[in-house]
């Protein structure tokens, strides 16, 4: 039975390339960059609540450190450190090998250091801890938002969770659309380039984490505006606009959670600097609508469909106590 110590220095000790003190202490040393803010978050995930408990740990590993890559991504952020929390059940070290080449695969291509953290025995467990960088007072936030702005989104919406619904039997795929929508689920591409080219450009930016109906109203509840956004509009893969007359499919596209892609309000009059940040980082750029004033007593968001009448509300998006 391999050790809590071993289990630390033979899968999860890298050398550190931006710290001063990495793993191996009671604590890590780093110092951030003369004129920059540290910026920090957390995500926890659960077996059974966030991931299946067969879920391949390569994968596992990589969206571990992906959905808080994306957090980073949301505020404008360079990540920089990481600390990582496992409760385990059993010390599986064909398991723990997986995990850790898919966490530390990702980490590399980011430059992400793992500095600390810690294991216990326990249901399975996953605590990340991401911090980073952004230069003082130009972080993305929340509460920018502007009446007259447009709302963006980065990349498709909808895949990740067309694939939960299809492994809950919700819809059913074929076995090609299914593998390509588990990987959008699985392995989430963290939006780290849009978000640093988006500094200066975007007004209020958030990662798609809970849908983009729930995450959307985050935006607009802490900038006191409301908005409407079109239907039509979603982007949404070939694949997912094929179903679109389920109602898994619509309700994947509007309110799905696990795309970690970037909503974001921009001027009007930035509409090119948005296109080119999109280009500069790689990424197509949609425009779904608009921020409004506020109206007391009435919806903060409304979706518009084609014929341009409002649709109903469906569930907002991931809540965790539901």
């Amino acid at each position: 039975m391999i050790s809590e110590f071993e289990l630390i220095r033979r899968y999860f000790t890298h050398r550190a390339r931006h710290a001063v003190l990495g793993v191996g202490d009671d604590a890590a040393l780093v110092n951030v960059r003369r004129g920059c803010e540290l910026v920090v978050s957390a995500d926890m995930l659960v077996a059974g609540r966030h991931f299946l408990r067969d879920a391949d740990p390569y994968r596992l590993g990589h969206k571990a450190l992906a959905v808080n890559l994306s957090d980073m991504a949301a505020m404008g952020a360079t990540p920089r450190w990481a600390t990582l929390a496992l409760a385990l059940p059993e010390a599986d070290t064909r398991w723990l090998a997986a995990f850790s080449r898919g966490f530390m695969a990702l980490a590399r291509r980011f430059g992400v250091d793992l500095i600390g953290g810690d294991t216990t025995r326990g249901p399975l467990n996953i605590c990340v801890q991401i911090m980073g960088e952004v230069p003082r007072g130009a972080a993305l936030r929340r509460d920018g938002a502007r009446a007259g702005d447009d709302v963006w989104v980065s990349g498709t919406l909808g895949d990740a969770a067309l694939a939960l619904a299809a492994l809950k039997r919700r819809i059913r795929l074929t076995p090609a659309e299914l593998a390509y929508c588990a990987a959008k689920l699985d392995q989430p591409a963290p939006r780290i380039a849009l978000g640093l080219a988006l500094r200066g450009v975007a007004r209020s930016a958030i990662d798609i984490s809970d849908g983009l109906r729930a995450d959307l109203d985050h935006i607009l509840e802490r900038s006191g505006v409301a908005a409407e956004i079109e239907l039509a509009a979603l982007p949404a893969s070939r694949i997912l606009r094929r179903y679109l007359d389920r109602v898994a499919a619509r309700s994947a596209l509007l309110a799905g959670g696990d795309d970690y892609e970037l909503c974001f309000t921009a001027p009007r009059r930035a509409r090119e600097r948005v296109v080119r940040s999109g280009r500069r980082a790689g990424v197509a750029l949609t425009r779904i609508g608009r921020i409004q004033t506020r109206v007391r007593g009435a919806p903060r968001l409304i979706v518009r469909a084609a014929d341009g009448t409002a649709l109903r509300p469906v569930r907002g998006g991931f809540d965790h106590f539901r």
